[in-house]
C-alpha cells in the first residue's frame, strides 16, 4: 500500500494517508486517514483529488486531540466514521478534559494544555472551535483485523501513552510494511506517560511484549517527528534497550 505523509501546522502530527493496492472499476483507489491532527484536513483533501481516491475512514492512534482534531472536517467531507479504540472513545467528546483542561477553555491551566492552547492559537484557533465527529466506532481486542472498503490494516492494542493507543500495520505489497505508531515510538524515544490516563506499567509492557516484537524490517511513521524503523530503533532507542 502507499502512504502520504501530510504533516499538521499544529504540533506536527504526522497525518497518514494508505491507499489500498487495488484499483476500483472507475479507476480510482480506496484509503483511509490516521490522525486527522489540527490543519491537515486541506492537506488531505489535496492527497485524495491528486491520486483519486476514496476516502472509507478516518482512523485514530490514540485519542489525543492533537490527533484528533480535524476528524470531524475529514468525516463530514467524505461522510466517513472516525474509528478508533474502545478505550479511547471517551476522549473525543471531551478533548481538553481529559488531558486536564477540564471546563477552563479560556484560562488553561498547566504546561501541556498552556502549549496546546498556544499552538492552537497560532494557527488561529481556539480549544472552543474543536468539532465531535458525528460518527465514533470504537474496536476491541489485543489484534484486530480492520477493513474500511479495499483498505485492510491490522490494529495492536500498545496501551501506556493512552488506555487505548494503536499501532497500525500496514502490510506492504513489493516492499516492507510499516508500521503507523502514533505516540507510542518515535525516533529516539516513546510516548510520555504524565498526563491523564496513561500508565508507566503499561507503557513498560507494551514496548517488552509488542513494540520489541514487531518485524525489525518494518518502517515506522510515528506520530510526531522522522520516520525510522523498527531495527533501528531497537538497536539504538534508549527506551527499548538500545
Amino acid at each position: 500500500m502507499d502512504v502520504h505523509v501530510v504533516v499538521a501546522p499544529v504540533f506536527g502530527t504526522n497525518c497518514c494517508v494508505v491507499v489500498a493496492d487495488v484499483e476500483r472499476a472507475d479507476g480510482r483507489r480506496d484509503c483511509v486517514v490516521v490522525d486527522a491532527g489540527a490543519g491537515t484536513a486541506d492537506g488531505v483533501a489535496r492527497v485524495v483529488d491528486e491520486h483519486g481516491l476514496v476516502p472509507r475512514a478516518v482512523l485514530a492512534t490514540h485519542g489525543h486531540v492533537d490527533h484528533t482534531w480535524d476528524a470531524a472536517a475529514v468525516c463530514d467531507r467524505y461522510g466517513v466514521p472516525l474509528r478508533l479504540h474502545a478505550a479511547d472513545v471517551y476522549r473525543i467528546s471531551d478533548p481538553f478534559g481529559t488531558i486536564g483542561l477540564g471546563g477552563q477553555l479560556d484560562a488553561p491551566a498547566g504546561a501541556v494544555s498552556d502549549a496546546l492552547t498556544q499552538a492552537l492559537a497560532d494557527f488561529g484557533c481556539t480549544p472552543r472551535d474543536y468539532r465531535t465527529p458525528s460518527e465514533v466506532q470504537g474496536f476491541d481486542g489485543a489484534s484486530v483485523e480492520l477493513q474500511a472498503g479495499d483498505v485492510r490494516l491490522r490494529a495492536v492494542h500498545a496501551p501506556g501513552h493512552t488506555e487505548g493507543s494503536t499501532l497500525y500495520l500496514v502490510p506492504g505489497a513489493d516492499r516492507t510494511g510499516l508500521v503507523l505508531s502514533g505516540d507510542v515510538l518515535f525516533a529516539g524515544g516513546v510516548g510520555r506517560t504524565d498526563l491523564p490516563g496513561a500508565d508507566v506499567d503499561a507503557m513498560l509492557a507494551t514496548l517488552r511484549g509488542v513494540v520489541a516484537g514487531l518485524d525489525p524490517e518494518l518502517g515506522v511513521v510515528p506520530g510526531h517527528g522522522p520516520t525510522t524503523t523498527v531495527r533501528h530503533e531497537l538497536a539504538t532507542n534508549p527506551f527499548l534497550g538500545g
